[in-house]
Formats: structure tokens, sequence, C-alpha cells
């Protein structure tokens, strides 16, 4: 009689449980706007940039040979700044009022002044100049010369390349925290460590798993680097302390510009696959994949808004058709869903 009761609680359990709504997964980020750009549609995009003095956001149209100046305000292009050919790394420099583009075309870096809004001297690089860094206690600009295996280094007080270093390898994303500049060597899965003020290679290290380590980004206050793995899909935790890796995450397929959010200690990897993955960082470990936010396949970059939390990434195409247009996400944490839900849930019924 025991067990045949207990038998009838269990089934009367499974079945109650059954009946229960199941928790709806929340989505990391809400699309709040989307715009168009005066770019051709169906052209590849690459990095992105924010001058945080103008409340500017600046996309490099790597394709279309173009670069917009945007009002984060109200999302209106104000400027689109020509001969900038096959611009993929873009970089902001406050204390000079100009952004650095590196032309991948003409193999060239272009300085843009943005009081003029034009390109007012190119640099000679060696070969597919792309990501690139300020270390501003140097006034120092880091560009990753990609096929041409080097990082130039520019005084941006005279806009001069006063050095370039030279690697057995590809040069990745570059990165700068006040401790030192990284870069990634990305044939050989190895991450570099210079000095900015004497501008020599310290060191280089493993980076374990990761392979094709291309994209970087950096969380100073932890002294960690995050790696965008593009050779199998894996976004890579490496410690700036013991220059070991100390965990691998898988990422959505195609994956290119990683960005950091402090405030929320999120990261971000824009995946071309059709996925922006999002990871979450917790004291500072461990480190967990929130999901795979869907978007437009050929997705490459992305930036976070720091004051906002917003997240940009430019558009090619939209369900197989070319279009250049910009979209803009809300961050959604835990917090925010809660206090959405509890609004929903105290608005009176209308009759």
């Amino acid at each position: 009689m025991r067990s045949s009761l207990l038998l009838l609680c269990a089934l009367l359990a499974v079945i109650g449980a059954a009946k229960l709504p199941s928790a709806a997964k929340v989505a990391t980020l809400v699309k709040v706007a989307e715009f168009d750009l005066p770019g051709p549609p169906g052209k590849r995009f690459d990095y992105l940039t924010i001058d945080a003095d103008d409340h500017y956001l600046i996309s490099a149209h790597l394709a279309a040979k173009q670069t917009y100046v945007i009002d984060l305000r109200t999302n209106k292009v104000i400027a689109t700044i020509t001969d900038t050919p096959g611009a993929e790394g873009v970089e902001y420099v406050p204390e000079v009022h100009k952004f650095y583009t590196s032309n991948a075309y003409d193999n060239t870096i272009g300085v843009v002044d943005l009081k003029q809004m034009k390109v007012i001297k190119k640099l000679k690089t060696d070969a597919k100049p792309d990501g690139s860094t300020y270390a501003a206690p140097f006034h120092k600009l880091y560009v990753s010369d990609e096929r041409g295996k080097a990082e130039a280094i520019v005084d941006v007080t005279k806009d001069e390349i006063i050095k370039t270093l030279h690697f057995d390898s590809e040069t990745g994303m570059p990165q700068y925290d006040p401790v030192a500049l990284y870069v990634n060597l990305q044939d050989k899965n190895i991450f570099a460590v210079i000095d900015p003020a004497t501008d020599e290679v310290t060191g280089r290290y493993p980076v374990g798993r990761c392979e094709g380590n291309h994209g970087m980004t950096l969380d100073p206050e932890m002294h960690r680097a995050f790696l965008s793995c593009e050779g199998n899909d894996l976004m890579t935790v490496f410690n700036l302390d013991t220059h070991q890796p100390m965990a691998f995450l898988p990422m959505a397929s195609g994956p290119d510009v990683i960005a950091f959010d402090p405030g929320l200690n999120r990261i971000y990897v824009a995946c071309s696959s059709g996925a922006i993955s999002v990871f979450e960082m917790d004291d500072p470990d461990p480190y967990r994949k929130l999901e795979d936010f869907p978007v437009q396949k050929q997705v490459h970059s992305l930036v976070v808004d720091r004051e906002t939390h917003r997240v940009y990434t430019p558009e090619q195409q939209a369900d197989g058709k070319g279009v250049a247009r910009m979209l803009v996400y809300d961050a959604v944490t835990k917090k925010s869903a809660s206090s959405s839900e509890n609004q929903v849930q105290q608005t009176p019924k209308q009759n």
C-alpha cells in the first residue's frame, strides 16, 4: 500500500511539473534601432571605434573604400570620409582629435582630421594594414601590418612611422593596457608582448588550444586578454600575469572582431555565420557562455559603447540581399529583464 501511494505521488508530481510553463530564455541583446548607411549595399564592413569626446561612432566600410562618422545622439551620418580604400582598422586618438584608418587596398595608414573631416596624410606600410591600438602615455599608434608580418609604430605628434617590428607570422589585432602592448601572431598561435617604452619584444607565449588568434580585446583591471580564435572557433581567456591560457569556450563559426564591456563583464564576438557570441565573466572567474545571439550572416564587426552598454554592428546583407546599415542593440541583463517583467505585471488591464 505504501509503495503504491509513493508511486501515485510521484506520478502526480510529474503530471504537475509537465503542466508548469517552462521559463523562457531571455536574450542578451534587444534591437533598439537600425539605420541605412551611404555606401553601396552588399559590401563588407570592418572595425568600428567610438570617439567619446564628440559622441561619434566611426565605421570602416572596407569594400566601399570609405569610412563613416556617425553622431551617436541622433544615429545620423554626419560625414563620409573617402580615400580610405579597404579600410580595416580604425582608431581614435583624443589628444590630436584625429582617427587613423588601416587601408588594405593601398597599404597605407590614413590620417583623418575630425575638424576638417578628411584625410590629411597617408603613411606607407608593408602589406595589408589591419587592426590598431593607441598607447596614450607614449603618443604611439600601433598598426598590425597583417600580410607584411609586421607592426608599424606611428608617432601621432608627427604622424610619422618611427619603427616597424617584423615577425615570422601574420599579425592579428594589437591591444594596449597600462602594462604593455600585446599583439597576436596568428599563424604561429603565439601571443607577443612589446614594451612600448623601447618598442622591443619582451616575450612570446603559446595560446594553447586556440588556433588562429586574430581578434583581441582586454580587461586591464583583471589582467585578462580575450582572444578570438578563427581557426577552431574558440574564445580563449589569456592570463596577462602568468602568460598562460586559462579557459576555452566555443563560439559560433566565423568569429572575427571581439569586444569587452567592463561595466557588464561581458564579451561579444561578431561571427560571420550569423551570430554574436556572448560570454560573461564573474569575479573574475569562471567564464560562461550566455548565447549565440542571432544576427544576419556576414556580420564581421561590432563595438560596445561603454557609457550606454549599447552594441553597434554593421550589416552588409539581410536575408541574402545586399544592404548597408547599422544595427543598434541594448544589452539585456537579469536586472533589466526582471524590471521589464515587473512593469508588465503591474500594468493594469485595459477594458
